[in-house]
């Protein structure tokens, strides 16, 4: 089976077959120092309108490239393709979305589930529009809500046009609700505010036949049944820094979802080697028993992170990540 079909298996839970399971990070960022070349996110196409389109094409490939030879070095099982319409000045987001797509499969096959986040709910906003949006639910809520509406409404749009043409598998969804402490919204706005719109927009994905992996850092538990409740096939990051215990979830809510992540990305940055191999066979096995576990960080392989740490990790998966 491709690593691809290992996939999927884990995120309709079913029975694990014999072998590691399924690994691979939302990003990873250190292209440049495991490979020699710049992670297509941090590239910047100020000039992108002036480039030929032999230009502009080698761009594409290299991304593809890059995004191959990560899943090839490190054994991942998905691909997260982030194809930012921030930076192609008059281009068509689907079009160049399409292209990507269209290159990795030609070079891949079908080996990798291919995705790319897909989130369109309200997220703790940045520090410079906290306030406006506080006040914004204090003196127009309905307003406030059918602007959520709105912009699920957008995002499945553009995802009906990705699944006509084909070669997308899933969408991450990556809006972030909660600080350490809790969520920023307390349960019950959160469940007037974001909680019916995340539902109806993972239900429209998982309609085209999209799978969905929610994606949120800090404390869920608060919110963590809402979260289930909007039927994403897999939840991640299962942040360790904000107390999450992968244990913990598991026995609540393991029999609904597939769970990814829990590998402390603090102790990867800070923590003692012995640390950083305690985290990550913790969240081994806590999360593998029964299947429905993919292995992977509490967030991404961030840029400034010692690739060896990295490492680490991935040789603790290859040694103790096995179902017998």
């Amino acid at each position: 089976m491709t690593p691809k079909d290992l996939l999927i298996r884990t995120l309709e839970r079913k029975p694990p077959l014999p072998g590691l399971v399924p690994h691979f990070e939302l990003v990873f960022y250190l292209t440049m120092e495991v490979f020699g070349k710049v992670h297509p996110t941090h590239r910047h196409y100020g000039q992108w309108d002036q480039m030929s389109g032999n230009e502009r094409q080698l761009h594409r490939v290299n991304m593809a490239d890059i995004y191959i030879a990560t899943a090839e070095r490190y054994g991942h099982a998905a691909i997260f393709i982030h194809p930012d319409p921030g930076i192609f000045p008059g281009t068509c987001y689907e079009e160049e979305t399409t292209r990507l797509i269209d290159l990795i499969r030609e070079k891949s096959g079908d080996k990798y589930l291919l995705m790319m986040h897909g989130d369109a709910t309200y997220g703790i906003p940045d520090g410079a529009n906290l306030e406006k949006f506080i006040y914004r639910i204090a003196d127009e809520p309905e307003k406030v809500k059918v602007d959520a509406g709105r912009m699920v409404d957008d995002a499945l749009r553009s995802a009906e046009k990705l699944a006509k043409h084909g070669g997308l598998d899933a969408f991450a969804l990556c809006s972030d609700y909660c600080f350490n402490s809790g969520p920023f919204l307390s349960p019950g706005m959160f469940a007037e505010y974001v909680t019916p719109y995340l539902a109806r927009l993972t239900r429209g994905y998982r309609e085209m036949g999209f799978y969905v992996i929610k994606h949120t850092d800090g404390n869920i538990m608060p919110i963590l049944d809402q979260l289930v409740q909007t039927n994403p096939h897999c939840l991640h990051s299962l942040d360790p820094q904000a107390g999450v215990d992968i244990a913990e979830v598991k026995r609540r809510v393991g029999d609904k979802l597939c769970l990814m992540g829990n590998v402390n990305c603090g102790l990867l940055q800070t923590g003692t080697d012995e640390e950083v191999i305690e985290s990550a066979r913790y969240a081994l096995r806590s999360g593998m028993p029964g299947g429905g576990y993919i292995f992977s960080t509490s967030n991404c392989i961030f840029t400034g992170m010692d690739p060896e740490r990295y490492h680490l990790i991935h040789k603790i998966w290859r040694e103790d990540g096995i179902y017998r």
